[in-house]
């Protein structure tokens, strides 16, 4: 049976956000093209939409793909949005199999690049002690309260590996607190030095507003604040993908299902148990269309200058 592998993209309004997602893309597809069918979707704001990406695999003989969620923390993307369109989809052909792997969330080496980009930023300032420095994790925040735990244990993980004096969390949206009160918060205990390492893969809108952030503290502060780079195409993070690609393929690819607030009553979010799996992005798939191309592949021919000229 043929395989393929499903690598599924968020998506970003920031052409540069959707050109490194392709890098991305690329890379893993040097890295399986001997096992596997490499293709890719975005659940919004780009094409190819996922149904798109799965009808081209299934038309070049793919028959049993496994989705890999190019996704970090597991709020309602993980759980609900992506979920719901591949269900779906494997519906189209009763000879298809489409087998979600877990997001990266609480990984090994996830840990390690943070403490990767986290000593390579300090190596480019003078020198100053852990004990002196403060850590703040950014994660993308949602309101779902599992994924943003993730984010809280991975930030006291790198607190008592590395020896920083304090850590604590920020978000770029919905959860709080939001980075410019963490930044707030942190500026009152009088650290000689804060770092700012975002959780994120690659640029894009909410890391832009991170590191404006970041700036504007370092500029109205008697405090050193300084920010490091996302987590990107790193080897670290390519093994995170293999790892679980492994467990998808051996059936193992469980999520946190004991303090999922659909399937556990969690305070402050009681309402939210046995809600209907229902994507939320069917207004935003694919309006910005600008997919000429698979990732390697030269962009070129009339349809392309078309769009170009139209600014589509």
């Amino acid at each position: 049976m043929k395989e393929g592998i499903l690598l599924c993209g968020h998506g970003s309004r920031r052409p540069a956000a959707v050109s490194s997602f392709k890098r991305l893309v690329a890379i893993l597809k040097e890295r399986y093209q001997d096992r596997y069918d490499v293709d890719y979707g975005f659940l919004e704001f780009n094409h190819p939409t996922y149904e798109a990406a799965v009808e081209r695999m299934y038309l070049d003989g793919v028959r049993k793909i496994y989705a890999l969620p190019v996704i970090l923390f597991a709020g309602s993307h993980a759980k609900n949005d992506i979920p719901f369109e591949l269900n779906t989809l494997q519906t189209y052909h009763d000879d298809l199999t489409i087998s979600m792997a877990k997001h990266i969330g609480v990984s090994s080496f996830l840990l390690d690049l943070a403490a990767k980009r986290i000593q390579e930023t300090e190596k480019k300032y003078p020198k100053v002690d852990r004990k002196d420095t403060c850590l703040i994790v950014v994660g993308r925040g949602t309101t779902d309260p599992d994924a943003n735990s993730d984010v809280a244990k991975l930030m006291n993980m790198l607190w008592e590996g590395l020896g920083f004096g304090f850590a604590t969390v920020g978000y770029s949206g919905t959860a709080y607190p939001n980075i410019k009160e963490s930044l707030a918060m942190v500026d009152k205990l009088g650290f000689k030095r804060t770092i700012v390492i975002p959780f994120f893969f690659f640029t894009g809108v909410l890391l832009e507003r991170i590191y404006a952030a970041v700036t504007a503290m370092e500029e109205q502060s008697d405090s050193e604040y300084i920010y490091t780079d996302p987590f990107g195409t790193d080897e670290l993070i390519l093994k995170a993908f293999d790892e679980r690609l492994e467990e998808a393929k051996n059936g193992v690819a469980n999520m946190n299902c004991q303090m999922c607030k659909y399937r556990k009553q969690v305070i402050g979010f009681e309402e939210y148990v046995g809600q209907e799996q229902v994507g939320h992005h069917l207004n935003v798939k694919g309006i910005l269309f600008e997919e000429d191309e698979k990732p390697g592949e030269k962009q070129s021919g009339l349809g392309n200058k078309i769009k170009k000229i139209l600014g589509i």
